[in-house]
């Protein structure tokens, strides 16, 4: 072949193989621009979730209170069981359940007909003892005249004296005697030894009563208290004045209780050791309700999120924060626990103050899911951009390479 046909054969050959270089490039840059528009296309039909205020809390620095947990029943501070002191038929009990009774007010009579005959009795025996004493009296001044005289001995005198002497010791007895009866004639009236309201009736108008019997209960709900049975070890941290805040079965907000007084003497067989709680007044409160709460025992200053903010379903702890209008996981390290307004609260690091979190109530979102607040939720330190529904594209991926190893080269906008 002369040099000429082999010259033109190469320059064929080169032209061919930039043709087909050419070719690849610009089937790898259709299939990159392909892929951008379907993912541009996929981002932009990802929804954005609109999160309620209930499912945001602000990470900030709050005073978080540890403690015991106590629980227990409302007891009241001053209680009286009304018992009968004499035997009899009861009557004109009137109070029932309910009823408001002052202290000392009549509540029922004990009918029986031998107090008061004792009593009748008894101060028969002190009029005749008190006459006793008159003869003896007199019988005694007489002798003192006629010792003096010189008529009588003086063993006459002193044997007078005794009988004066005996007289009046049977006067005083007799009048011990007829303060018993009277005594008894009192106690068959019934009276409130408080003030407070009758919570049992124990016994009907018209039964006969025997003396120890119970017939009404009276508390008093001014004051009430928890009584609380802690363990050794818990109760060595408790001291009076420390509050907690109780949750009383029915009622709906929290009530406030402060240590009043700690038993000296840990329970025989439980070894328990009783902590007595004082419960502010409140309407609606009962004896006998079931209440619990957490006992502080200890406050501390740290940066903390509700506790069911952290979330423990990848290998380290995080929470799922609002960044830019998309979700983020940052990881953080949690320390200590505590209640916050009767919520759980957690000291934790890895989040800036202010950082706007989702709770556990909104459950588990990916990384970059776009959300925005509604109305009236919580902002956290910067408000995050309000997401439109057109989102930006994403990023654009490496170019693929060539069929000879190297990048296309995109070409100039």
């Amino acid at each position: 072949m002369s040099p000429l046909a082999r010259r033109r054969l190469t320059l064929a050959l080169t032209l061919l193989a930039i043709a087909a270089v050419a070719l690849l490039g610009w089937r790898g840059y259709s299939a990159r621009q392909a892929a951008q528009r379907q993912a541009a296309a996929a981002a932009s039909a990802v929804p954005v979730i609109e999160l309620a205020a209930s499912d945001l809390a602000t990470a900030h620095p709050v005073e978080l209170r540890t403690g015991l947990p106590v629980s227990g029943t409302l007891k009241a501070v001053n209680t009286a069981l009304v018992k009968a002191r004499v035997p009899g038929e009861l009557q004109g009990l009137t109070v029932r359940e309910g009823d408001t009774v002052q202290a000392g007010q009549v509540l029922a009579r004990v009918e029986s007909t031998e107090p008061g005959d004792r009593l009748r009795q008894a101060e028969q025996q002190a009029s005749a003892a008190q006459a006793q004493v008159a003869i003896a009296q007199r019988q005694y001044d007489n002798n003192a005249a006629l010792v003096r005289q010189g008529f009588i001995s003086q063993t006459a005198m002193d044997t007078s004296l005794a009988n004066l002497n005996a007289a009046q010791a049977n006067y005083r007895a007799a009048r011990a005697g007829t303060e018993v009866a009277r005594k008894s004639v009192a106690d068959s009236v019934l009276r409130a030894p408080i003030a407070g309201q009758v919570s049992r009736r124990l016994a009907q108008p018209g039964e006969r009563v025997v003396p120890e019997a119970p017939i009404v209960e009276i508390v008093d709900l001014r004051q009430l208290e928890l009584e609380a049975p802690l363990s050794p070890a818990d109760s060595l941290g408790v001291r009076v004045g420390q509050t907690a805040a109780l949750q009383v079965e029915g009622a709906a907000q929290p009530v406030t209780a402060r240590v009043v007084r700690i038993n000296p003497s840990a329970q025989t067989g439980s070894r328990s050791v009783l902590v007595y709680l004082s419960v502010a007044a409140q309407p609606g409160l009962r004896q006998g309700l079931f209440a619990q709460g957490l006992l502080g025992t200890e406050r501390q200053q740290a940066l903390a999120v509700p506790l069911d903010a952290v979330r423990t379903d990848k290998p380290s702890p995080y929470v799922q924060v609002v960044q830019d209008g998309r979700i983020a996981h940052p990881t953080v390290s949690t320390g200590l626990r505590g209640d916050v307004d009767g919520t759980p609260w957690v000291a934790v690091q890895g989040v800036a103050s202010g950082a706007l979190v989702l709770r556990g109530s909104a459950g588990a979102l990916r990384e970059g899911t776009p959300v925005r607040p509604a109305a009236g939720a919580p902002s956290g330190a910067a408000a995050p951009a309000t997401l439109s529904p057109a989102v930006a594209p994403a990023a654009s991926p490496p170019p693929a390479p060539n069929a000879l190893g190297a990048s296309a080269a995109q070409p100039a906008a």
